[in-house]
């Protein structure tokens, strides 16, 4: 008879051939798992706040600093996303390697410092430059977390697990529109303040001191509370001992499976792009085509993004575990392809809608199926990838979908709204071009990839025996 080792921390029973099997723990022993899934999400939350503020204040901002739509949007998308992006290859190679919560922890602080730093922007240089620093830290929270999330959950549970994490970018979102118009009601009677040693500061600019430096605090929790967590699945060489694995490793892994990662790398990449659009250019769009305050858009976009989005990322992740359960492999990629499909009619719709009951009921309804690709797009690259490479996996994807999706998506509205209409009136009907192209771009890439993923899947069983 074969011996057989078990792993209660993940849930998992191993033969003597490596051929694992999965086990139903108690509720109980993963209380501290989910544990850290909030406090993932709480850093999730204030990366979100302290990236979407700035979506709220467009008109003082840019009129304070003499700034165009496209300005804006480089702002906005393009210094966040470019660093972002590239900072987070050598941030995932570190976090393949070293104490995850460390690593985070690291990037918390960096990313609310800069945060602060963005209140006291006198230029669009000076903008641009704190924008890329956040994009610098926050480049450290997803792939540790999703590596994290991996070791701790077995997979019938990652969806859920991230889903939940996943809700933090929204009720992140949703907080920041909140947080952005309480400020600015609360404020709007005085133009300026002074403050010892720094000056005079306008209220936009008190409001990123606001919601930046509490970020410190999540930091310090994270160092005494998350303990990193054993790492499971390791990918082995001839001897059975665990590989290192480099990042060109991972590259030629992704290589190995190109199709399925070059379906899901673009598929969910212009996904993204149309709920960077809509969290981008809603609340311009509400105050240039129906005359909200900043502060009636903040409230209202804040209570949409609460409610929908937040209820749309658990339900992509409630539909890809669902899937799994009944023996669909490629359920991840499924639940993305049916969450591409129903955004289709609403993204592109709510922008021409008459009145604004009209447009804000098929934004709920957008925006409900523009959350699903945050949990589903993330357990199907942990269910496919070795450990060692789950975060630089991850990392690669968030170098493409964030330079597609915010640096090149935001960017293009704003170029089509200068450039084409020549209007800021008109950034409702470069909304629904972009969305129109990205929509029907991710559903089709999202169904082609389901075959591919389930190929892949096989593929990487036949090589584990």
């Amino acid at each position: 008879m074969a011996a057989s080792t078990s792993n209660t921390t993940t849930g998992t029973t191993a033969d003597a051939n490596g051929t694992a099997t999965s086990i139903e723990p108690s509720n109980k022993r993963y209380a501290y798992e989910w544990y850290v899934v909030v406090i993932c999400m709480l850093a999730y939350v204030f990366s979100f706040v302290d990236r979407q503020v700035l979506a709220l204040m467009i008109e003082p901002i840019k009129k304070d600093l003499h700034l165009t739509d496209t300005q804006f949007s480089l702002v906005h998308g393009f210094a966040f996303s470019l660093f972002y992006a590239v900072m987070g290859m050598p941030l995932a190679y570190l976090a393949d390697r070293f104490a995850r919560p460390r690593i985070i922890a690291t990037g918390i602080a960096l990313w609310s410092l800069a945060t602060a730093a963005c209140g006291l922007s006198q230029s669009f240089i000076h903008m641009f430059l704190a924008r890329m620093s956040v994009g610098v830290g926050e480049a450290a929270l997803s792939p540790g977390a999703y590596s994290m999330l991996s070791d701790y959950f077995p997979k019938q549970k990652l969806g859920r697990a991230v889903a939940v994490y996943s809700l933090g970018s929204f009720i992140g979102g949703g907080i920041a529109f909140l947080i952005g118009g309480y400020v600015i009601s609360l404020l709007k009677r005085m133009s300026t303040f002074t403050l010892p040693l720094i000056g005079d500061l306008r209220s936009w600019q008190i409001t990123f001191f606001i919601v930046g430096l509490p970020g410190f605090l999540v930091a310090l929790l994270f160092i005494f509370t998350v303990r990193d967590p054993q790492r499971k699945g390791l990918a082995q060489d001839a001897t059975g001992q665990a590989k290192r694995v480099s990042m060109v490793d991972a590259l030629r892994f992704i290589g190995l499976h190109g199709k399925t990662f070059s379906c899901h790398y673009l598929g969910f990449s212009f996904y993204a792009m149309t709920l960077f659009c809509l969290m981008s250019w809603t609340p311009a769009f509400y105050i240039r085509r129906f005359g909200l305050t900043p502060v009636e858009a903040g409230y209202t976009l804040g209570t949409i993004l609460l409610v929908a989005n937040t209820t749309g990322v658990f339900a992509g992740g409630w539909l890809s575990d669902w899937l799994l359960k009944r023996g669909r492999t490629d359920g991840p990629m499924l639940a993305g392809f049916v969450g591409a499909a129903g955004m289709l009619v609403p993204a592109v719709a709510f922008t021409q809608a008459g009145s604004l009951n009209t447009s804000l009921a098929l934004l709920v309804v957008a925006m409900f199926f523009a959350s699903f690709p945050m949990p589903t797009s993330t357990a199907a690259m942990q269910m496919l990838a070795p450990n060692q490479m789950r975060a630089q996996v991850s990392a690669v994807f968030l170098l493409i979908s964030n330079l597609i999706a915010l640096g090149l998506g935001t960017t293009v509205v704003a170029l089509i709204t200068d450039k084409v209409f020549g209007s800021p009136k008109a950034v409702g009907d470069s909304m629904s071009i972009v969305n129109l192209v990205a929509t029907l771009l991710a559903a089709v890439l999202l169904w082609i990839g389901c075959k591919h993923f389930r190929a892949s899947l096989i593929r990487e069983q036949s090589n584990s025996h």
